[in-house]
């Protein structure tokens, strides 16, 4: 059985958790990292010399970053769906992954660790503020991708779409009433129907 170690509020886990899911594929979760700790031992650190979560391990096929561990998934269980045949759409779904990484994981830290991690008085709202203005930016651009197709690489869901899916969750959750982004909404509200997505995704800030 697939092994999933994580805590069930971190985003990149959501990623994981809710790829499973969407795959129909069992798995057993292990709370890890955070407050449950865990991430120092040497028994972890040799499936994930980083010590960060998720890891995940499936019948000995150990892996770790959660992107590689829903891209492994998706290829295995789900080739033609999450994980597109025509090598044109996957890259297209891979490069929003990558995208995730390279342009909204920092800026969306600093919002979402600011305002919901740290205390009030000890926020620094000038970081907060400049992230906030980045991931506007960020997230018309996703609008613009969605104006004319349901899903981030075409028509159906992908494994772009499981990237990016858990930071708008958060976003929404924390701007829902300031922004407009109309076309990323109704996506949202088309992932808001998956049953992973409201299983894994949808939950108190914290």
């Amino acid at each position: 059985m697939l092994k999933i170690w994580g805590r069930t509020n971190s985003i990149n886990v959501q990623k994981v958790l809710w790829c499973a899911s969407e795959l129909g594929v069992e798995f057993e979760r292990i709370d890890f990292g955070g407050e449950f700790g865990g991430t120092d031992t040497p028994e972890y650190r040799a499936m994930n010399p980083m010590g960060l979560i998720p890891t995940i391990d499936d019948d000995g096929v150990i892996l770790w970053e959660s992107h590689s561990c829903v891209r492994y998934l998706a290829a295995k269980n789900d080739p033609g769906g999450l994980w597109p045949n025509d090598v044109a759409v996957r890259a297209e779904a891979e490069k929003w992954m990558d995208w995730v990484l390279a342009s909204i994981n920092q800026p969306m830290g600093f919002v979402f660790r600011g305002l919901i991690r740290t205390p009030e008085a000890e926020r620094d709202m000038m970081v907060i503020n400049a992230a906030k203005a980045q991931m506007t930016n960020f997230w018309g651009i996703v609008d613009n991708r969605l104006a004319d197709r349901e899903f981030l690489a075409g028509d159906r869901i992908s494994i772009g779409d499981i990237a990016l899916g858990p930071y708008a969750f958060r976003w929404f959750g924390l701007f829902d009433d300031e922004v407009g982004l109309p076309n990323v909404k109704s996506w949202f509200e088309r992932l808001k129907l998956r049953d992973g997505f409201r299983q894994h995704v949808v939950q108190p800030l914290s």
